[in-house]
């Protein structure tokens, strides 16, 4: 007999997922959202490995633990583009993200240009026959 308690909390959980990605304007809010269906995901590979006899021993646990490593890095890549985001357009409002556009260069700070100079450099030309220390040919 299979346990319907975890399946319906999986079942629920990866619905809110679901409805925060859809309804939230916020990029962390909405990434926040798929990390909880990939949760809901990892609730139904255990359940299904304690349940089920399989040909590779926990193997359900090592999916999950698969599942957990890609949303770390996920979430890593995720939150730098939204940082990038913010940088760029000073909100996270995943509706203002323009799709088609390419993104707006981001005014560079004032540098001021400062004239070449060899001020206190004396170095002998090419051909002036001068190798070391003076004295020395």
């Amino acid at each position: 007999m299979r346990p319907v308690i975890p399946y319906v909390t999986a079942a629920l959980l990866f619905g809110l997922g679901v409805y925060g990605v859809l309804r939230r304007r916020n990029a962390v809010l909405v990434l926040m959202a798929v990390e909880l269906m990939l949760n809901a995901v990892n609730l139904i590979l255990v359940t299904a490995d304690t349940t089920a006899k399989a040909a590779l021993p926990h193997g359900g646990q090592v999916f999950a633990l698969f599942v957990i490593v890609l949303a770390a890095a996920e979430i890593g890549v995720g939150l730098a583009i939204v940082l990038q985001l913010y940088r760029l357009r000073a909100s996270v409002a995943v509706d203002e993200v323009p799709l088609t556009e390419p993104p707006v260069p981001v005014p560079a700070t004032t540098v001021v240009e400062r004239p070449a100079t060899t001020v206190g450099v004396d170095r002998p030309s090419a051909g002036s026959g001068v190798d070391g220390p003076e004295g020395e040919r």
